[in-house]
């Protein structure tokens, strides 16, 4: 099975914590705007998507993860169920690369 996708797109909500097992936690939300090809027509994609970054090997680039930063995400989708009781799809990054 496979589960990878690459997204790119500009930082809107960026904050850090520390989960009670002492692992650091980056969420952000990223949206992403494109132009595609379907059926031969141009179709405008938009999507706002919240990204989760765990883990040591985030934190050396977790302060520069701010607002209005270009950033293309690598990682895998999840579905995770939010304090209301709402599921939503969110992606797990593997990697974050900063985009000038």
């Amino acid at each position: 099975m496979n589960n990878h996708l690459v997204l790119s797109g500009e930082i809107k909500r960026s904050r850090q914590f520390e989960s009670p097992s002492g692992i650091a936690h980056t969420v952000l939300t990223l949206e992403h705007r494109s132009q595609r090809f379907e059926a031969d027509l141009p179709r405008n994609v938009y999507c706002l998507i919240q990204v989760i970054l765990s883990g040591g090997r985030v934190n050396h680039a977790a302060d520069k993860l701010k607002a209005g930063v270009q950033v293309e995400v690598e990682g895998y989708l999840s579905l995770q169920q939010g304090r209301n009781g709402q599921n939503r799809l969110v992606l797990h990054a593997e990697n974050v690369e900063l985009k000038t």
